[in-house]
């Protein structure tokens, strides 16, 4: 009964995980929700355009930054780390979708950083098993990169 009252708290005050959603749209909703845990405000999930998607932005408030997060869901027991693949070249088109938004955002020249969340969540478990946040992950790769 308890734990039930406190994944309701949780779900209000930090965001919900929705059961019925695949595992990596799960993996983001936790991820969102670490993040919102650790003080830190996420103003969009998913944000896409014709050039790539960014999985989180968030921002710290205290730094004056704007955070942009990739999460890694490995639904799977087989080894491996799910921020092996964000690769090169993966960290190039988030460069590039971050650039974009900022631009759109008229956002350019504010300090930014990017992070990776990996995720282990088996198919069959109701949370995740294990989440890992690396904070400033990689820096901005590939053509147009911020300064």
């Amino acid at each position: 009964m308890f734990a039930r009252l406190y994944e309701r708290y949780l779900a209000i005050r930090f965001g919900g995980i929705d059961d019925t959603a695949a595992v990596g749209k799960r993996g983001e909703q936790a991820a969102a929700r670490l993040l919102r845990r650790k003080g830190l405000s996420v103003v969009a999930e998913s944000e896409s355009d014709r050039g790539g998607e960014i999985d989180i932005i968030a921002v710290d408030r205290r730094k004056r930054q704007i955070i942009f997060v990739e999460v890694k869901t490995l639904a799977t027991t087989k080894p491996g780390h799910p921020a092996e693949r964000v690769d090169e070249n993966k960290q190039g088109r988030i460069t590039r979708a971050a650039l974009r938004y900022l631009k759109r955002k008229r956002l350019l020249g504010t300090p930014c950083r990017f992070d990776v969340i990996a995720i282990w969540w088996p198919g069959d478990a109701q949370r995740p098993t294990r989440m890992e946040h690396y904070e400033a992950a990689f820096e901005a790769a590939g053509d147009g990169q911020l300064y």
